[in-house]
């Protein structure tokens, strides 16, 4: 059995590109907490996925990944761009000949790691399959009124570890 296709998200483009991320008070770290609920919910068993956010400005980010609901997190090291940490896994993944799908807008980064087995999805169509896959799922759960939008239910706990990575703790 051949491995999943990895998805790697750039966490703060996706945040700035789509307006369903942001929200009234600028709440940085709920909307990494409902970019990650959101991305673990769209890759479940179809991808591995990885999101990185840029910790470049951080002198204690390490870059080391945590995993949280099945996605890895990454904030990149210290002197690294996320962009940085991305184009890597492109070219791990091309010199591979391994599947992997980048979300991002960022046209620079689009155009460095699109090619071969890479292929990219912008933050619009990133936001509107979970918008898609949201629905269906509401509309297919009997619960899901109950429950509330999968970003409410990213625990306390989880948010407060976001914004620890976000920092450089682990």
């Amino acid at each position: 059995m051949s491995r999943r296709p990895l998805l790697v998200i750039d966490g703060y483009n996706v945040i700035g590109a789509e307006p369903g991320y942001r929200s009234a008070d600028d709440d940085l770290e709920e909307a990494r907490a409902r970019l990650v609920a959101d991305a673990a919910v769209f890759a479940q068993d179809e991808w591995r996925c990885t999101v990185v956010f840029d910790g470049g400005g951080n002198p204690d980010s390490d870059g080391v990944p945590h995993h949280v609901s099945g996605v890895a997190i990454v904030f990149s090291a210290y002197g690294r761009t996320a962009d940085d940490v991305i184009e890597a896994l492109a070219a791990r993944s091309r010199g591979r000949g391994e599947p992997m799908t980048v979300v991002t807008s960022d046209a620079a980064t689009q155009s460095t790691v699109f090619g071969g087995p890479v292929m990219r999805m912008s933050a619009r169509e990133f936001a509107a399959s979970v918008a898609r896959g949201a629905s269906a799922w509401r509309e297919h759960t009997p619960t899901s009124g109950r429950r509330g939008a999968v970003e409410t239910r990213v625990s306390q706990d989880v948010r407060r570890r976001l914004d620890r990575m976000a920092r450089g703790g682990t």
